[in-house]
């Protein structure tokens, strides 16, 4: 994407002193806020931003705190969900409008869900991709992680320990993130008989279960992975697992929204290979239930978990035609 593209600005949160988010746009009319996932930032939507902007919409994505050119607070507790809703508030506000539609991928899916259902006089529809919603409910998250059998450690509570998971990851960052993209995506990821990414082997690394091939998927080119690496590289891997320490503070914070339906209009979109369809089927099949609002649900064939960037064609159709029916 050429950088007369688009707009690039630091936004000064309304109530929030001393954060800024980075925010990129493009076009003009309703806005449609895009809320990215680990371990990406707001170039996860580089294909979105233009075919969202000639669909007639202010597209504008933005790195989430602890990620790109936004604030990194010193603090865990400061990447709670609920400072997660507040800043797209924030920017929501800093951008001059009352209203927007938000999407979001992976963290951002229910980043994204939150927001719509903690403040729907600002969001006003919901766009969720990979990570299906699912309501607060159940143990403590740690405690459900932990119980789960076996010896090998699941993937979040690997990330729990600071210091642990950035030791893994931050020597060799591009590395690392070039192992992570492909291990989740359509074209390169391990064959479904191979140990899962998601578990860690005992006295191992999240790595280990990386392929080791070298190849790269096809919607991740050497200049797609370099602008990637650049920002972790500079700001670090704190603050994105940050996002993981956080889960059971969320339990707790929005225990108010215990089961609470999304009922504001929504869409989902996920890959058919994505392993988080996987382990979160029981959120899907609770979908009648829990996302009334629905108006479309589409699984890609063939696709991964980065799915708005292995099939950015097909997205940018759905997303935009949701869109229109959204109004």
């Amino acid at each position: 994407m050429r950088a007369l593209d688009v707009t690039h600005r630091l936004v000064e949160l309304p109530g929030s002193p001393g954060v800024e988010i980075h925010a990129v746009e493009q076009g003009s009319g309703p806005l449609v806020l895009l809320v990215h996932g680990f371990p990406e930032t707001w170039y996860s939507w580089r294909s979105q931003l233009p075919a969202l902007a000639a669909a007639g919409h202010r597209a504008v994505a933005i790195d989430v705190r602890g990620y790109g050119r936004s604030s990194k607070p010193e603090d865990t507790a400061a990447y709670g969900m609920l400072a997660h809703v507040a800043d797209n508030v924030g920017v929501v506000r800093a951008l001059g409008e009352d209203t927007a539609v938000v999407v979001g991928h992976d963290w951002g899916s229910p980043i994204a869900a939150n927001s719509a259902l903690l403040r729907p006089d600002v969001f006003r529809a919901a766009a969720l991709m990979s990570v299906p919603y699912a309501p607060r409910g159940g143990p403590r998250p740690t405690d459900a992680f932990a119980a789960i059998p076996g010896d090998e450690e699941f993937y979040v509570s690997y990330f729990q320990e600071p210091g642990r998971a950035e030791a893994e990851m931050e020597p060799d960052v591009r590395a690392w993130l070039a192992g992570f993209y492909a291990a989740l995506s359509g074209d390169t990821m391990p064959p479904p008989d191979a140990p899962a990414l998601h578990f860690v082997p005992k006295g191992g690394r999240m790595s280990d279960r990386m392929p080791r091939d070298g190849r790269r998927p096809q919607w991740l080119s050497e200049a797609d992975l370099d602008a990637y690496a650049a920002e972790f590289e500079r700001g670090g891997m704190r603050g994105p697992l940050a996002r993981y320490r956080n889960m059971d503070r969320d339990w707790a914070d929005l225990a108010a929204w215990d089961g609470a339906p999304l009922t504001c209009p929504s869409l989902f979109v996920a890959g058919d290979l994505d392993p988080s369809l996987t382990w979160l089927s029981a959120a899907l099949d609770a979908y009648p239930a829990t996302l009334p609002g629905l108006l479309s649900s589409h699984i890609l064939k063939g696709c991964g978990h980065w799915v708005q960037q292995e099939r950015a064609e097909e997205v940018n159709e759905i997303l935009v035609d949701w869109l229109r029916q959204v109004g």
